[in-house]
């Protein structure tokens, strides 16, 4: 029966049942390892110096146009920034480490995470300029969408960001997000008014989006020069 017609013994519309729902459980501390990069949980003492200094190497602070803070003049003010916010446990942070050189490149974090619904938000992604736009930046999404769906079970991951921020729209749409409104005022960040775009993917969702990341990502997708063949765009259709 469609989803829609169900009613109650009122006849009133109700959801369609969730068969041996339980609350799923909180995300681990453990790392995720994929060919390219490698995903553990924020350490200020090991990660924070090297951090600083890859965002560093980006001097017009564009990066942090759309994130309420930074960008940081120096590690001291970064540190306090990390001890205030990223040692938490929500949001979850997240550090982005480059296989290659064992380096520190960007972070990520599982936010508004809620076991009872299973709702889980990716958040504060902060890339340095050497992650940017790479196959790594791709699969270090990947390995937080894999986690939060195949191993913990959750039915659905968000991703929200400034409406004017087209270079996050865009992101969210290649990796297989979904758009899903824009909540008008939401948010006041830095003195300025932030409209919000909302996306998200769902466990019904994931299996091809997982198979589309799993193409896009063999070696077998990119060409002698580290061109790509097909791209994500394209593989999740949203076009090229």
């Amino acid at each position: 029966m469609n989803p829609s017609q169900l009613t109650n013994d009122m006849g009133q519309p109700i959801g369609q049942e969730v068969k041996n729902w339980s609350p799923r459980p909180l995300p681990p501390c453990s790392p995720m390892e994929g060919q390219l990069i490698r995903i553990e949980p924020f350490d200020i003492d090991a990660h924070a110096p090297a951090l600083f200094e890859a965002y560093s190497t980006e001097k017009t602070g564009r990066n942090w146009t759309n994130l309420p803070y930074g960008p940081f003049k120096t590690l001291a003010e970064y540190s306090t920034h990390a001890v205030e916010l990223m040692s938490g446990e929500d949001p979850f942070f997240h550090t982005i480490i480059g296989k290659a050189d064992d380096k520190p490149l960007g972070v990520a974090s599982l936010m508004r995470i809620t076991p009872a619904y299973g709702t889980i938000e990716v958040g504060h992604i902060s890339l340095s300029p050497a992650l940017q736009q790479t196959p790594g930046s791709t699969e270090a999404m990947y390995l937080m969408a894999r986690r939060v769906f195949d191993e913990l079970g959750y039915r659905r991951y968000e991703w929200k960001c400034n409406a004017l921020n087209a270079p996050s729209r865009r992101a969210a749409t290649r990796l297989g997000f979904t758009y899903e409104g824009t909540f008008r005022k939401h948010l006041v960040v830095k003195g300025r008014n932030r409209d919000t775009a909302w996306y998200a993917m769902t466990d019904d969702d994931w299996p091809q989006i997982k198979a589309n990341f799993e193409t896009w990502l063999s070696p077998d997708n990119f060409d002698a020069d580290g061109r790509q063949i097909q791209s994500l765009n394209t593989l999740n259709g949203e076009g090229t």
